[in-house]
């Protein structure tokens, strides 16, 4: 287990957390990449949704992890690409099976989408580019105990699911989905991030006139001292989710 020294030290800290473990789009259910078995099995299983460090989470909001997960201290700087696309057809529905998450790491849900080349997504890396726009967030319920990721947090959850908006044009696709860890102001380091990436190919008849605008990059979307970051998740108040406004068609 690593020794915390700084409240920024961060990608990867060992213990019982999460990552998405498979998905429902277009009818069909997607295995994700497995951090504990696809590395150690040859030949690697190809998927649809980048590789993750793991349970543990990204904590610094400076490094290329907080874009898709990855390993910058271990020597290798952020994820790389899928092998695979997963067809869907603008407007539909995808469902994100998460492992159990714990009870202690409340936190939003948010999700965003960037535009990968004409070619796909298997060779695209956004680096730091402003890409990204955001499609869905689930915060807290008011002052309540109700969360993004409550949901979560039983056995046999339901997911958490996102559309797809109806007017992007056909094309790649690449998703980011997150949770965002809250624990209280004191403890290192306000937050924990819990992201994974997984790549599409939409389908359907958008045209693409309406552009997703308030684009942002990763990192570079937040800041350590945003108030949905280093916000007090045991105090009775209302939160803020970090990041740009929801894109709609």
């Amino acid at each position: 287990m690593k020794v915390v020294t700084s409240i920024f030290l961060g990608t990867v800290l060992v213990a019982a957390h999460g990552y998405v473990d498979n998905a429902t789009i277009g009818g069909e259910i997607y295995t994700f990449y497995q951090p504990y078995t696809d590395p150690y099995t040859s030949p690697t299983p190809e998927r649809i949704s980048r590789p993750i460090q793991g349970n543990g989470p990204v904590t610094d909001v400076s490094y290329t992890d907080l874009q898709c997960g990855g390993y910058t201290d271990g020597g290798v700087v952020g994820s790389s690409p899928a092998a695979l696309h997963a067809p869907a057809a603008a407007g539909s529905d995808v469902t994100l099976y998460w492992t159990l998450w714990p009870e202690s790491h409340v936190g939003p849900v948010i999700t965003y989408m960037a535009k990968c080349p004409d070619s796909g997504c298997t060779d695209y890396m956004p680096g730091t580019d402003a890409v990204w726009f955001k499609i869905a967030e689930e915060g807290r319920e008011g002052t309540g105990n109700t969360w993004g990721d409550t949901s979560l947090m039983t056995s046999g959850n339901a997911g958490v699911t996102y559309t797809i908006p109806t007017c992007l044009a056909p094309g790649y696709y690449l998703v980011r989905h997150e949770i965002i860890a809250l624990h209280a102001a004191y403890e290192y380091p306000g937050a924990q991030f819990y992201p994974g990436c997984h790549q599409l190919e939409v389908t359907g008849s958008g045209s693409g006139s309406t552009t997703p605008s308030s684009l942002v990059s990763f990192p570079g979307a937040y800041k350590g001292t945003d108030a949905g970051i280093t916000y007090d998740a045991y105090q009775a108040q209302e939160y803020t989710i970090p990041g740009p406004a929801i894109f709609t068609c």
